[in-house]
């Protein structure tokens, strides 16, 4: 994944609740009104990558449901987009995590779509409908115009409400990480924050658990938001990497936060 440079505002703004949000009614453990970020100049959409109070030791391990409108047959095919195993483990490890959702992903997953959204161990993000390019070029993705850009989002809403996910939050992530002021320009009506990472967990099509466990504990700093993925066939080993990272980063005095819990501080 690639990591633009921001272009809205700085990590850490001055924070805002949005009116209007997409977020619909949380369950028990779900922030009640998600924090969000004011807009950055000229009314674009604000961008988030850490927390700015940098001295308490949190994290928010973030993971990457993929899935782009065009490969429901590979799906049928038997391919995996999902990943049980994972959100068991963090589950079990009893790790706070969001989970930044594509809207295919949870047409192709709704039970589990649903699962993740009531459970008040996680948090559902944006990761738009169709895993397009919101900029281009964008590691080969097909690219949105503006206003495709702004329906896709909404798409993506609607198909967490259709699958029953309630524990929503207003915040999106672009596809690939790739955005520029025209993509910040089109959200901004979507009452979004824009979330981004400052550590990269190399866990994409990765073969060595270890490695990637090694990367994100090397690049952790308090208030950090780390990007994962939870989709098998494009991050086989991520399951086995935060078996190694969530004890270890305990073990240093880390204590693992949705991202709702770092925006504003």
């Amino acid at each position: 994944m690639g990591t633009p440079a921001a272009s809205a505002s700085a990590s850490g703004s001055t924070s805002a609740s949005a009116s209007g949000s997409p977020a619909a009614s949380p369950q028990a453990g779900a922030p009640a009104k998600p924090p969000t970020m004011a807009p950055g100049p000229n009314g674009l959409t604000p961008v988030f990558e850490r927390a700015k109070q940098q001295t308490d030791k949190t994290v928010a391990l973030t993971f990457d449901a993929d899935m782009t409108s065009d490969q429901g047959p590979r799906a049928a095919d038997g391919e995996h987009f999902d990943n049980p195993a994972l959100i068991s483990t963090l589950r079990t490890l009893k790790v706070p995590s969001t989970i930044f959702m594509t809207g295919r992903w949870a047409e192709e997953y709704p039970d589990q779509a649903k699962s993740i959204g009531t459970d008040p161990n996680f948090e559902i993000a944006n990761h738009s409908y169709s895993h397009h390019a919101f900029k281009s070029p964008c590691y080969g993705l097909p690219a949105l115009d503006a206003a495709a850009a702004r329906a896709d989002v909404d798409r993506a809403f609607a198909a967490f409400r259709q699958a029953g996910a309630v524990n929503t939050v207003p915040y999106f992530r672009f596809p690939g990480g790739c955005y520029d002021d025209q993509a910040l320009r089109a959200l901004s009506t979507a009452k979004v924050t824009a979330v981004q990472w400052d550590v990269v967990s190399g866990d994409a099509f990765a073969k060595d658990p270890g490695a990637v466990a090694e990367q994100v504990l090397g690049g952790v700093k308090p208030g950090s938001v780390v990007v994962m993925h939870c989709t098998r066939s494009a991050a086989p080993v991520t399951e086995e990497a935060i078996q190694r990272i969530v004890p270890e980063l305990r073990k240093r005095g880390y204590r693992f936060v949705k991202v709702s819990e770092l925006i504003g501080k």
